[in-house]
């Protein structure tokens, strides 16, 4: 099991939390390939931990989609297919639309100023073809308005599908896959903030999620 050494772990966190945040984050990023076996005694090992907060941590990941645990045979990362984009798009879709048509009547001046910077440095970085930088921008801008709307449940299952989205950018293309089209989409959703169009700005949200995923399809095929 290809587990990297020298990475810098969180700080301040129970043992528990550590381990989960770094094997979910070896997943997502393709260090753990899809089907691959773990091994609680070498990820144990590796995290400095015990086993028990491995095997916690192995069943929260498993709640979250991230790995299968077969009781009394071995525990795998969770296979994943194109037709898993079909899957994970149309959900998240909704929820951020549905962030957005919240959020609507939430905004302030200052917070439209504070999306209208992180979207200017999302275009720079797709300008810049820097794909991993323009994945963060394009995240931190949902995630403002995921957290405008103060909704933990929201919140929690975006978080979660999110990094789905991204563990198939990784799996399939080693790269953000990001277009200008969606810096674009980004100013007319602040926009239908200025205006305080719930409608539009939920309308355009969902757009900006499934035409990626149209995309992400026919690039596939």
């Amino acid at each position: 099991m290809p587990i990297p050494r020298g990475y810098s772990s969180p700080e301040r966190v129970s043992a528990k939390e550590r381990a989960f945040l770094q094997i979910q984050h070896w997943i997502v990023d393709g260090t753990l390939q899809p089907g691959e076996k773990l091994n609680d005694g070498e990820l144990a090992e590796a995290l400095g931990v015990s086993r028990t907060p491995i095997r916690e941590a192995l069943q929260t990941l498993e709640l979250q989609g991230f790995v299968e645990m077969h009781r009394g045979r071995d525990t795998r990362v969770t296979r994943i297919t194109k037709d898993d984009i079909h899957k994970i798009y149309p959900p998240l879709a909704s929820l951020q639309s549905l962030a957005a048509e919240l959020a609507t009547g939430l905004v302030t001046t200052e917070f439209l100023e504070h999306l209208r910077h992180i979207n200017g440095a999302f275009a720079s970085s797709l300008e810049r073809k820097a794909s991993y930088q323009a994945m963060e921008w394009d995240e931190e801008f949902h995630n403002a308005i995921v957290e405008c709307t103060d909704n933990a449940y929201i919140s929690s299952f975006v978080s979660t599908l999110q990094l789905h989205v991204r563990r198939l950018k990784y799996v399939f293309f080693q790269d953000a896959m990001l277009s200008t089209k969606s810096a674009l989409e980004h100013d007319q959703i602040i926009i239908a903030f200025e205006q305080r169009d719930s409608n539009k700005a939920a309308e355009i949200m969902r757009k900006n999620w499934l035409r990626p995923m149209g995309e992400l399809c026919e690039t596939i095929a």
